[in-house]
């Protein structure tokens, strides 16, 4: 009797710990777009001479003070700079807050590990699931990997806050797909 309860106390310690393991599920855009542009739509803000940008919150009230359209990205494939060199597509090097909102294609259904790379602040999201947070400086490196369900093939928004201080900037998305290797995320991936 003693041995059947400690049985089933362990199934069931596996089957909660299997339960909050599981991977978030994201949503797919409803309705799925059309005749999207190339690349993610981005606004940027820049803080004034001898002020920073030191957290996510900063970045976020720079642009709600004073957000500007920038030329579009490519995609999240921005290597690091040589410092000096300007952040993304803004018109600064130092001190620059974006918005990044668009689309990502995922072309099957499945288990994916999202992971990005950032120099500095990023937080990001995808299909309405956090992928990617990080809230302060770092040279550029990893957020972390996150394991997503993808319940279908499609489109799914994407959204990002990001900020780039001092030094040099990077920011990359890299993704694994069901049986696949982590590889950089193309650039045809995406679409606002």
């Amino acid at each position: 009797m003693k041995t059947a309860l400690i049985g089933m106390i362990a199934a069931l310690g596996l089957a909660l710990a299997s339960a909050t393991a599981a991977a978030p599920t994201l949503k797919p855009a409803n309705p799925q777009p059309t005749n999207l542009k190339k690349g993610l739509a981005v606004s940027y803000a820049y803080m004034p001479e001898g002020q920073h940008i030191r957290t996510l919150a900063q970045a976020a009230s720079a642009l709600k003070k004073g957000a500007q359209k920038g030329k579009p990205l490519t995609g999240l494939d921005y290597r690091d700079t040589n410092e000096g060199e300007k952040t993304l597509t803004s018109n600064a090097a130092f001190n620059v807050a974006a918005s990044i909102s668009g689309y990502v294609r995922f072309d099957k259904p499945g288990t994916y590990d999202i992971e990005f790379l950032t120099n500095d602040g990023l937080n990001a999201s995808i299909g309405g699931q956090q992928v990617g947070f990080f809230d302060g400086r770092q040279g550029c490196d990893s957020t972390r990997i996150v394991t997503v369900d993808v319940p279908q093939a499609g489109w799914y928004p994407l959204k990002a806050l990001y900020f780039q201080r001092l030094g040099t900037a990077c920011l990359h998305m890299r993704w694994a797909p069901p049986g696949g290797k982590m590889t950089w995320t193309p650039d045809s991936a995406f679409g606002h």
